[in-house]
């Protein structure tokens, strides 16, 4: 394994999507390295200590959130005299995602007031009140026309579908849930999965019309849903929970289609040798260490480094631990 010399870090740091560029935030500054070289690609001054970095879909624009000012800066690495600034004043800014087409950056203010959606193409904004929450709660389609965004308001969840064209909400409809953890489009976008927070099992499926398509509750009086995710061709959905099981569904009619327990207690093979290293050279116990007869014939086995250690009889066994004492 080889490594490089150590560069200097102070904040997030990220690789693009094309894994061509690594963004790394130095104090205020963002430095943008190339991936193979590690040479200095661009290098961008920020206003403040940069807290979060996300990166554009298309590895074009990249955002900064400087969290305490409060403010969003972004920036072109094909223009390099290009910048963005976006301030929500009072408001704050919680979280900033980007949008699928990489042309409109999507901010979250303080205690879920609002969300607003940027637009860098002709500087337009939308915004969509009482967001659920400031980095969940926001799914799109995989084609990324669509987005839906969870809100909450008179003590009550609701789902705004979004055409990400023109950002104006198409349906708002409300979810049956106590208090809605996060959502998630299926991978063909016919479908929707919400899930209750942990107080409660519920994970319910909608349409994209808001009908909901089924309930799924597979116990009661207990910690629900940890973690929800969707097979990557879309038939199954996978549903973790704090009882330790894992449960998939189908698509076909949502019903449990298998049931995988996570176990408390891993147990190895019984022959299994475990080394410890320590710190201080000490005299190691090999009373214990059971070694095969071909290992004590005469053959020699291999440690990393180009380490090879060669006992030739019984005889040296004293020697040959007095070379793996050297070695660990």
């Amino acid at each position: 394994m080889e490594f490089t010399e150590a560069y200097k870090q102070t904040g997030p740091c990220c690789f693009s999507p094309n894994a061509r560029y690594l963004a790394v935030a130095v104090d205020y500054r963002l430095v943008i390295r190339d991936v193979l070289s590690l040479k200095v690609v661009q290098l961008y001054s920020c206003l403040d200590k940069i807290s979060y970095i996300e990166w554009a879909l298309d590895s074009e624009y990249i955002l900064c959130g400087l969290y305490k000012r409060p403010m969003i800066q972004a920036w072109s690495l094909t223009q390099p005299e290009w910048t963005c600034k976006i301030d929500e004043g009072h408001a704050g800014v919680s979280y900033a995602r980007w949008s699928p087409d990489s042309r409109h950056i999507l901010t979250t203010s303080d205690f879920q007031l609002r969300l607003t959606v940027w637009s860098l193409v002709n500087t337009a904004c939308v915004h969509v009140q009482w967001p659920k929450h400031a980095s969940k709660g926001v799914s799109f389609t995989k084609d990324g026309k669509f987005a839906a965004i969870c809100t909450r308001h008179d003590c009550k969840d609701y789902i705004n579908l979004l055409s990400c064209h023109t950002w104006e909400i198409m349906r708002v409809f409300a979810v049956d849930t106590l208090d809605l953890a996060d959502i998630e489009w299926s991978p063909d976008d016919s479908a929707i999965v919400i899930w209750d927070s942990p107080l409660e099992y519920k994970v319910l499926i909608y349409s994209p019309d808001g009908r909901c398509l089924f309930k799924y509750q597979a116990y009661e009086s207990g910690l629900g849903v940890k973690s929800v995710a969707w097979s990557p061709c879309g038939q199954f959905l996978a549903v973790g929970s704090y009882d330790q099981m894992l449960r998939v569904l189908n698509h076909l009619t949502w019903k449990n289609f298998a049931e995988f327990i996570h176990l408390s207690t891993v147990r190895g093979p019984c022959s299994a040798t475990v080394f410890k290293e320590v710190d201080e050279l000490l005299d190691l116990d090999m009373s214990g260490l059971r070694l095969s007869d071909e290992f004590i014939h005469g053959n020699s086995v291999k440690f990393g480094l180009g380490w090879t250690l060669i006992i030739k009889g019984k005889g040296e066994e004293n020697d040959a631990g007095r070379i793996l004492k050297s070695i660990f």
